[in-house]
């Protein structure tokens, strides 16, 4: 710009303050997981290989920490569960009628294939929660010598009471991954489960 003949610097623009936007905070980056050679699977695996590395031991990198798993995954339960009274067989009985919908009864056999858990003593499982109050057992009304397990108003309650607790806890388990990890994850392990197992796959038509 040409002022009295001389050049000049151009005149600042003005600024609008107020639409200054400040910088965006940055989100928290997660604490990094430990290498896997760390954790206590690794670490046993790398002592196998020193020892036998005539073996493939790789198999323990997904079977031990599944093992190892369900030590991790039944104290986690039995916590929240405790509140109420339960351990996680127990609860997993009156959770399994509850989800039959009405009239929230099952035939034992039926329950026995229908829970997550395999269990030698179901029958004084039942006999436990029974004198609870929390389920009933008769006989099947059509076949005089079978037995229907039914949930008692009781134990209805106490189911819909401990469901969203134990849903919650197991969602906490799950908190280091994303929801595609956790899709890609429930894939592979029901590729492992039904592939070593085809009696847990889908129900005959």
């Amino acid at each position: 710009m040409k002022k009295n003949g001389h050049e000049t610097a151009a005149d600042p623009v003005p600024r609008n303050r107020g639409s200054r936007k400040a910088a965006p905070t940055p989100a928290p980056v997660p604490a990094p997981a430990p290498a896997i050679e760390h954790d206590l699977v690794g670490r046993g695996i790398k002592q196998w290989r020193n020892e036998r590395p005539d073996l493939d031991s790789s198999g323990k990198a997904v079977v031990g920490r599944l093992l190892r798993l369900e030590e991790v995954v039944l104290r986690t339960l039995n916590a929240v569960l405790q509140p109420f009274g339960l351990k996680y067989q127990e609860y997993a009985v009156i959770a399994t009628l509850r989800v039959a919908g009405a009239p929230y009864r099952l035939s034992p056999s039926r329950l026995q294939d229908t829970l997550l858990f395999t269990s030698g003593g179901l029958s004084n499982l039942l006999k436990r929660l029974e004198r609870e109050g929390l389920v009933k057992r008769s006989t099947d009304p059509k076949d005089g010598r079978g037995v229907l397990v039914k949930l008692t108003a009781k134990g209805q309650r106490l189911a819909d009471e401990a469901m969203p607790k134990h849903a919650a806890a197991e969602i906490h388990l799950l908190r280091m991954f994303d929801l595609q990890q956790r899709d890609t994850l429930a894939h592979l392990l029901s590729a492992m489960m039904v592939g070593n197992a085809p009696e847990l796959g889908p129900e005959p038509a």
